[in-house]
């Protein structure tokens, strides 16, 4: 039956759509062919499963962190020229400080709405971050990497290794104590490549440790590099390769390799998932008001010669530290030159064998299990055991080497690794304490050991006097100085002198180490000490007031010229 027309041309009881939408939509399909595409896209079906949200926090976080960076940057100073801050915060009134620590204390505290921003892009990135990790595991268990979306698995990958660095460099641009330190690690890693490690850190740094153009170059990688590559990858991902292919679904009720069982695009998706960014906003809101993050301004400006025995970096990155604390101080040589196993392995070694397995995975079960068929439906994760049992063991690695990390935080375990923590790219063997001399001014500065305690004693030296010019004298060498030799360091009392008693005899002083080897250690065999001293030696003095308990007994006492006793 034929319907009836209106004067116009149109049937009756239709509504046609506003002429100026009419007109540029009817430009667009003559110029681009979309109108054949948008009936298409109004049409698709989207499965209605919980799982598939994560990846739409992930690209909603994403949003989240492009438009709190922009705010970010209209205030941020990647500079490292020294100023001397005169901000809100009053601790930190007269220090002398970067351009780019000056500005983020600026941001935190005399820009409206600057720290909750400030948090908001912090928490998102956490969440971002997690996120991708959670998608992507649900995708390894499931099986939703293989054909036809091994290209879709390699993307995300990447995107992967992207964040992470970026996560590394934007927490690394602030210019504290606590982001130094992790470009202190960095610096260590870079130098522990065989061949071109040095190369690699003064292309990096623009110099020696640590210059003046780490944070530009940092910044420039943070704001636009990593971002532009992940504006491109994130549609590609996304949109382009999901609505190439059919979306994914568990097996059930009308559900198959040719048909997809869902809610249309449009309204039904389109509302659920603006709601849902909305949620993902609200949600990181409250966490940047309620929870704070990343205070930078308790850690001070950075400073080459301090650290922070517990500095840890976000969870995300904690399993490369956790590797770096747990790996044996191991060092091999090879045709000359010397290897940091304790820092190439668990920082080089490690992570390449970890994303390389992720990229090559899809290809190797195909190999493996013949399997070249095109799938859309998923696997339950009880059903392949055996790719189950690979996942559930990559997690325990990724989360107990991160636990370590969040565990050891003394500062021997934190400073044994050397890989920039105490800023030496070399390893540094547990046993290399030096013998205390007679001398009042004791000999720490000569033996590289700021991180061992004396045994038997409280003292632990702070820094060695070629460690506390390094990050002022060194850098002042240089055109831009990294820290003023104004800038307060806290020195420590001088190590104690050992010397024996025994009955019936006069005291002998330990044997001298010979001369330029203030590390060497005395011969036992005069004195009959054994290295090293009994970690009772201090109670024994206290107790016993210099008096022996015994025949042939030794009582090891401080000399009182080094404030000992």
């Amino acid at each position: 039956m034929a319907g009836t027309r209106a004067p116009g041309g149109a049937r009756a009881g239709t509504r046609r759509p506003p002429r100026g939408l009419d007109v540029t939509a009817r430009a667009l399909d003559e110029r681009f062919g979309t109108a054949g595409f948008a009936r298409k896209a109004m049409r698709k079906a989207f499965p209605d499963q919980w799982t598939f949200l994560l990846g739409e926090i992930a690209m909603y976080s994403f949003v989240i962190i492009l438009l709190t960076g922009v705010y970010l940057t209209l205030f941020f100073k990647p500079s490292m020229h020294e100023v001397v801050y005169n901000g809100s915060y009053t601790r930190l009134k007269g220090v002398e400080m970067s351009e780019a620590y000056a500005s983020s204390l600026k941001i935190s505290f005399d820009v409206r709405g600057g720290l909750l921003v400030r948090q908001i892009h912090h928490w998102s990135t956490l969440i971002f971050m997690g996120a991708i990790l959670v998608h992507m595991l649900r995708n390894f268990f499931t099986g939703a990497f293989r054909k036809p979306r091994e290209l879709n698995w390699l993307i995300g990958v990447a995107m992967f290794m992207l964040v992470m660095l970026n996560g590394l460099f934007g927490y690394s641009l602030p210019d504290d104590l606590l982001s130094g330190t992790g470009l202190r690690i960095l610096e260590g890693v870079l130098a522990s490549i065989p061949l071109v490690g040095s190369y690699a850190v003064m292309f990096l740094f623009g110099g020696e440790y640590p210059g003046t153009d780490i944070i530009p170059r940092l910044y420039v990688i943070h704001v636009l590099l990593i971002p532009g590559i992940l504006a491109a990858l994130i549609p590609l991902h996304a949109v382009v390769l999901t609505w190439r292919q059919t979306h994914t679904q568990f097996p059930g009720k009308g559900s198959s390799n040719t048909t997809v069982r869902g809610y249309p695009f449009f309204p039904v998706f389109i509302a659920k998932t603006t709601a849902f960014f909305l949620w993902v906003l609200g949600v990181t809101t409250l966490l940047a008001a309620f929870f704070q993050i990343n205070p930078i301004w308790l850690f001070g400006p950075y400073d080459p010669g301090a650290i922070s025995s517990g500095s840890q970096p976000d969870w995300y990155m904690g399993w490369l530290e956790g590797a770096l604390r747990i790996m044996p101080s191991w060092e091999i040589s090879v045709w000359g030159h010397t290897v940091a196993m304790s820092v190439v392995v668990p920082a080089l070694v490690v992570p390449g064998l970890l994303f390389t397995g992720l990229a090559a995975y899809p290809f190797l079960e195909r190999w493996v299990t013949g399997d070249s068929q095109i799938h859309h439906l998923l696997d339950r994760p009880r059903d392949v055991p055996a790719r189950t049992g690979i996942g559930v063991g990559g997690v325990v690695f990724y989360g107990g080497c991160g636990s370590r990390a969040a565990t050891t935080s003394s500062p021997t375990a934190s400073t044994s690794r050397s890989s920039g923590r105490r800023g030496s790219s070399a390893s540094s063997s547990s046993s290399d304490r030096c013998w205390p001399t007679s001398s009042p001014t004791g000999s720490a500065s000569a033996c590289n050991t700021a991180t061992s305690a004396w045994p038997g004693t409280g003292w632990r030296p702070a820094s060695s006097a070629s460690r506390r010019t390094g990050g002022s004298a060194r850098s002042s060498a240089r055109s831009g100085t990294r820290r003023s030799p104004r800038s307060p360091i806290r020195v420590p009392r001088p190590p104690p002198t050992w010397t024996s008693r025994r009955p019936s005899t006069t005291s002998t002083a330990p044997a001298a180490a010979p001369p330029g080897d203030a590390c060497a250690r005395p011969s036992t065999a005069a004195s009959g000490r054994t290295w090293p001293p009994s970690p009772n030696a201090a109670k024994r003095n206290r107790t016993a007031s210099g008096r022996d308990r015994g025949e042939g007994r030794v009582t090891l006492t401080r000399d009182a010229r080094t404030g000992g006793g």
